[in-house]
């Protein structure tokens, strides 16, 4: 027989017992789609994770005040100020290799409102040279003027300029946060991963973001004389400094400025992206041998059906050996069957697998990648797996004595 006669055999024999083929193609859809599925969000996770560490700025690294018990933040105070501009300026005439120091500041809300509106909000004293990197929809940038006169300017997201201004115009109109009023000068997008970008912070959305000049902060808003005079600095260095080795030395020097009190911690961006690289590796190995574990079963489901099959056309088997039918002939056609299974199976489980990580994405608001490596993996296993699976039965088929088959009922 040709090949061509023995794939149409396979079809006709498939197409004769469509319930039991549909049944045992199950195994394979699920393995298939469990196993695209899983890895897509796996996927999704490491790129979320990848991007929020990445917007800290791999070659920054950042110096971040920590929250102190009240018992302990008076006798703390008398030997540390926290995190200051004095660290930023110590670090940069100390340190080589570091290009410039960005300060940030988070201002204690208690009311946003214009024009007897109010709404919620973050708001946040930024560096001019570090929030150039916003997105900017509408009006401009915070620049060097600004934080060179402590200008009352702000930033504003999206959903803060629909709750206070609805959908007119914004730029130029005024807010008050707490007691300070700010003028309007750029409504936030969104950047291409929907989340800000600016230097120093993790990613997140922008639209209840408010960003002011960061002098403006410190000299408008009133801050607990126990707390920290800024809240991060973002230390920025050169291509060719390791992030972990200026790290060591700024934790030396900060500690005697702090007097060896431990009310700050060095964040390195650099360290976290290759750990959070190593557990999504992990990750990924174990969600897909967890899905790989129903592929396996699928594949024994294949088996287990062509072992029944080759039992019931025993004397099938016996006549088309009796016409001239060689044992290659009678492997072929059933190994053709099996893998006819596996790769109906495995097309319709990637369908499934995909529609799958959709649905979680939709219904978690878990992001989802579906990645060609997937696809070729889950594709190329069910394939191997429709082999492995069809090969015992056909060579038990074929072994079968002709005349012994003839005579099975």
């Amino acid at each position: 027989m040709t090949f061509d006669e023995s794939l149409l055999t396979a079809l006709t024999n498939l197409r004769a017992h469509k319930l039991r083929t549909t049944l045992t193609m199950l195994g394979m859809i699920f393995g298939v789609g469990a196993v695209i599925a899983m890895l897509s969000i796996g996927a999704g996770a490491e790129k979320q994770a990848l991007e929020s560490i990445g917007s800290l700025g791999v070659r920054n690294v950042l110096i971040r005040t920590i929250e102190l018990d009240a018992d302990d933040r008076a006798e703390i105070r008398k030997k540390s100020l926290g995190v200051s501009l004095r660290d930023g300026e110590a670090i940069a005439e100390a340190v080589d290799g570091v290009e410039a120091v960005y300060p940030r500041i988070e201002v204690k809300v208690h009311r946003i409102s214009s024009a007897g509106r109010k709404t919620e909000g973050k708001v946040q004293g930024v560096a001019w040279a570090s929030a150039q990197a916003l997105p900017i929809a509408e009006g401009r940038a915070i620049d060097a003027r600004d934080e060179a006169s402590h200008a009352q300017v702000c930033l504003i997201g999206p959903r803060i300029r629909n709750e206070l201004f609805g959908y007119g115009g914004a730029v130029g109109r005024t807010l008050k946060v707490n007691d300070v009023w700010f003028e309007v000068v750029g409504i936030l997008g969104t950047s291409p991963g929907g989340a800000s970008k600016v230097e120093g912070m993790p990613a997140m959305s922008t639209a209840r973001e408010i960003y002011v000049p960061v002098t403006t902060a410190q000299r408008k808003f009133d801050r607990d004389p126990l707390d920290s005079p800024v809240d991060e600095l973002v230390v920025r260095l050169r291509e060719d400094v390791s992030p972990a080795k200026a790290a060591e030395l700024m934790k030396t020097l900060l500690d005697r400025l702090h007097a060896g009190e431990k009310d700050y911690e060095i964040i390195v961006p650099e360290a976290l992206l290759e750990q959070s690289r190593k557990t999504q590796r992990i990750f990924a190995i174990v969600m897909g041998s967890i899905a790989g574990i129903s592929l396996l079963v699928g594949g024994i489901g294949i088996m287990n059906i062509m072992l029944a099959s080759v039992l019931e056309r025993t004397r099938e088997i016996g006549i088309r050996r009796a016409l001239g039918a060689r044992r290659q002939d009678i492997r072929t056609q059933f190994v053709i069957e099996a893998f006819a299974i596996s790769i109906a199976g495995g097309f319709v489980g990637i369908v499934t697998g995909v529609v799958l990580a959709r649905i979680v994405a939709a219904s978690a608001g878990w992001p989802t990648v579906v990645t060609i490596t997937s696809l070729v993996l889950s594709t190329g296993v069910s394939m191997a797996v429709g082999l492995a699976s069809g090969i015992y039965p056909a060579m038990r088929a074929a072994k079968l004595d002709p005349i012994e088959a003839l005579r099975y009922e």
